[in-house]
């Protein structure tokens, strides 16, 4: 993967983002200077945490009301660390609310090594049963404010993440909960097809961006036979408000959870939380309409632009994007 064909210039440009580091690690790690190239107009700010939790919350707190970050990510413990940083939209991935138990059941007691250098040059740390006393009283505060944000912070869960598991912990507090196809520490892929359409939603709520609405009919032939289109997504996804529509059999309502997981599995976040089920497609509210079968369910009667795909003008996705290139977003 060729990091710089996915920067995003225009993205968060002219604001801060904080990002807060894991368990072991600090600001130099890889994630943060991939955030870097990915979004050169962003200021991107990760302190080294210290390894107290009280006292690194301290360091948060101040850092918030001093920096005033637009974003906050934060990743395992900083994950944990940010849910409790309230006012401010935050991104949470793979949070270790129980972290205490995540690091006795994977790490145990004894010296740990920084995964990465730090500014006041030590390399590494002591894990004593007091520590992990301290992790707990700093955890247990987790969610006390989360009624007040519950519109502000995502959680992206890794789907092959063993470490942490604490999905169902968060949707008991926050209803934006995202599974990703990932493990439990961000790489470049992630950060590209996941975390970017994230952020890419709240610096649009930020500055009050309203995208043409674009619906792409999903049936047996596009879920099948279209391998192009997870990547025609992600790509229209930055200009467009992309969503997913499938027609369902009345009578096997059961039909509606196999094409949410199809889209998990191979849409990606760009459309979580945007397939509408419908059987009529003539009265979607769209601008465009993307059909491999415009015949069925009043796919001709759609009252915005119908791209037909398949048909001589749109026989690929490549075909479909150079259409959409030459809108320019319109």
């Amino acid at each position: 993967m060729e990091l710089y064909e996915y920067a995003r210039p225009g993205l968060m440009a002219g604001r801060k983002i904080l990002y807060v580091h894991g368990f072991a690690s600090s600001g130099q790690t890889g994630s943060v200077a991939t955030l870097r190239l990915l979004l050169p107009g962003a200021t991107v700010i990760a302190p080294d945490l210290p390894v107290e939790p009280a006292e690194a919350m301290d360091l948060l707190r101040e850092t918030v009301a001093s920096e005033k970050p637009d974003l906050i990510i934060g990743t395992s413990m900083g994950a944990m660390y940010s849910e409790m940083l309230y006012g401010v939209d935050r991104i949470l991935v793979n949070p270790a609310f129980c972290l205490a138990d995540t690091i006795l059941k994977n790490n145990g007691l004894g010296r740990r090594e920084f995964h990465n250098a730090r500014a006041d040059g030590e390399t590494s740390f002591l894990v004593t049963k007091t520590l992990l006393d301290h992790f707990r009283e700093v955890s247990s505060h987790c969610f006390e404010r989360a009624s007040e944000d519950r519109d502000r912070v995502f959680g992206l869960f890794g789907i092959h993440d063993n470490l942490v598991d604490t999905f169902d912990l968060f949707r008991e507090h926050y209803p934006q909960a995202i599974r990703f196809d990932g493990e439990h520490h961000l790489n470049d892929s992630v950060i590209v097809h996941s975390l970017l359409p994230v952020i890419q939603w709240i610096d649009d709520r930020h500055r009050g961006v309203s995208k043409p609405v674009l619906f792409i009919s999903l049936d047996d032939r596009l879920m099948n036979h279209s391998s192009g289109m997870p990547k025609a997504v992600a790509v229209l996804a930055r200009d467009y408000d992309i969503h997913i529509a499938s027609s369902v059999d009345y009578d096997f309502p059961g039909e509606c959870k196999d094409i949410f997981e199809w889209c998990e599995a191979n849409l990606g976040v760009p459309v979580w939380n945007r397939v509408t089920i419908c059987n009529h497609k003539n009265l979607l509210l769209a601008d465009y309409l993307i059909d491999a079968d415009p015949d069925s369910c009043g796919g001709r009667d759609f009252m915005g632009t119908l791209i037909h795909y398949g048909s001589d003008a749109f026989k690929t996705w490549e075909d479909v994007l150079t259409f959409f290139s030459r809108l320019g977003g319109q």
